[in-house]
């Protein structure tokens, strides 16, 4: 074999690797929901038992005028006992009625709720919850400790589902499922709706079977007094992924963090692309600082937690690098089209069947976590991939269909060259869905931003729009630009269950 020869064995070969990594999330997704129907007998129920603590409720507040006198009566609606209840609202320097509001609620509540003001706010939730929470710890009063966000609503029977858990001492926190729960939901928040039902009651029951939670929602997070002063008694104020921080560092102290999918809590999610990407942005770059913070934790098994876990890691980093893993995978397959034409097309259909039988299961068993919500947005989760997405996967399963019939429908015939051309770019879609969804975000800002917005990510997927704001983060980070707490604006659409 000459020199030349040799060159592009070794380039095919290379090709091939990175194509093949589009695997990776893939098998990982696959491999995590497998282990969801050991749920009904891998639990923590066997361990559970009636248990009312005294429980403060801490909630960080800043304008949240809008919302907060709800959360406040549906919490003193609650169906558990009000001499075991306290809530402690933290004003941080609100400049809307949220004083005026959370006061009318202490007067119409006593003993139950209280104002605690910062003068000078600003400084992000963290701080604010730790404002409260040293004013918690003063006192003796409080056994556990929940945090949550002042637009949520916990429905009557959540809370005492959570710290029924509490009464194994071996668990020191305790999360809720949070819910997209506006009356009034637009494209947007029934995708939000779709990728709550994946990621909690689905993607998390997975995690309590392989004994390892990536994050307590930050909502709905509960922890026992021991637990709370075990982890420094107060959150984490250096990062944007102080939930995630909490959960790490519980586990890390031979604590149990456990999911509790049947303690159910509805939130208002972002009606718009730009306030969507700015959340989860903030929840992107909080996850960065995560992964480097807990470097010597990956892929190290400990017998005191199962962070370490091979399991557990292969799952965290194929999400955190899937914007990487996609544009990788993308370009070895175009690079395999100009190196080894027939090639190139059984890596991609391997990668796209494979793609479709993983997400089909996914969804299914996704959906059944969640019957209801699922029924109620059939539409969105069929068009969660997008619709692109949908026709690559069908070009990988019958490749006449849109490369040879569905042109001739319109008279068309493909020369070589433009099959080619039309090959390359089904094989780089993946990547530049992500432009397009980038695009879905500027377009909100024009005229036709109404409509154009929402066919962008129907086109693209939803899920692309995801790694697209992941992938910002990545170049946030390399540009070392400010990680600002971007608050996310609620106006009360939250719906009573």
């Amino acid at each position: 074999m000459d020199v030349l020869g040799v060159l592009e064995w070794i380039g095919v070969v290379v090709c091939l690797i990175l194509a093949l990594t589009g695997l990776i999330p893939v098998v990982a997704a696959a491999a995590t929901f497998v282990v969801i129907p050991f749920h009904a007998w891998i639990n923590h129920y066997k361990k559970a038992a009636p248990y009312l603590p005294r429980v403060a409720i801490v909630v960080p507040a800043w304008n949240e005028g809008a919302v907060i006198g709800a959360s406040i009566d549906r919490l003193m609606a609650l169906d558990y006992p009000k001499e075991a209840l306290r809530i402690y609202v933290v004003d941080d320097a609100s400049t809307d009625d949220t004083p005026v509001v959370v006061g009318s609620r202490a007067e119409k509540y006593p003993g139950n709720v209280f104002l605690l003001r910062r003068e000078q706010g600003g400084q992000g939730k963290a701080h604010t919850l730790n404002h409260g929470i040293e004013r918690i710890l003063a006192e003796d009063w409080m056994e556990a400790l929940l945090i949550m966000d002042a637009d949520v609503i916990y429905l009557p029977d959540s809370l005492r589902r959570m710290t029924r858990h509490l009464a194994d001492p071996e668990v020191g926190a305790v999360s809720a499922y949070i819910r997209e729960g506006s009356r009034d939901r637009n494209y947007l928040t029934k995708f939000v709706s779709v990728e709550y039902v994946l990621s909690q009651p689905a993607a998390r029951r997975a995690q309590n079977v392989l004994g390892a939670q990536a994050c307590l929602a930050g909502g709905a997070q509960l922890h026992t007094r021991e637990n709370l002063m075990a982890i420094g008694g107060r959150v984490d104020t250096s990062t944007l992924a102080e939930d995630t921080i909490t959960t790490f560092e519980t586990q890390l102290h031979g604590k149990k963090v456990v999911f509790e999918p049947h303690a159910h809590v509805l939130a208002e999610e972002p009606r718009a692309v730009d306030a969507l990407w700015k959340q989860r942005l903030r929840w992107a770059r909080g996850n960065v600082s995560v992964t480097a913070r807990y470097s010597k934790v990956w892929f190290r098994p400990s017998r005191v937690h199962h962070l370490g876990a091979w399991t557990f890691g292969i799952v965290w980093f194929s999400l955190w690098l899937l914007p990487l893993i996609m544009v990788t995978s993308a370009i070895g397959l175009a690079g395999l089209l100009f190196l080894q034409n027939e090639l190139a097309a059984n890596v991609f259909r391997v990668l796209w069947i494979s793609a479709a039988l993983a997400y089909l299961f996914v969804l299914i068993l996704g959906s059944l976590t969640d019957a209801r919500t699922s029924r109620k947005e059939l539409g969105h989760i069929l068009l969660f991939p997008g619709i692109i997405n949908m026709i690559v996967m069908i070009t990988a399963l019958f490749p006449p269909i849109t490369l040879v019939w569905l042109p001739g429908l319109f008279g068309i015939t493909l020369s070589t060259e433009a099959l080619f051309i039309l090959t390359l770019a089904i094989y780089i879609w993946i990547p530049f869905s992500m432009v397009v969804a980038w695009l879905a975000r500027r377009s909100e800002r024009t005229r036709a931003g109404r409509w154009l917005a929402p066919t962008l990510i129907y086109l693209a997927g939803y899920g692309s729009l995801l790694c697209a704001i992941t992938f910002d983060s990545y170049l946030k980070e390399l540009a070392g630009a400010e990680a600002r707490w971007d608050k996310t604006e609620k106006v009360g659409r939250v719906a009573a269950d």
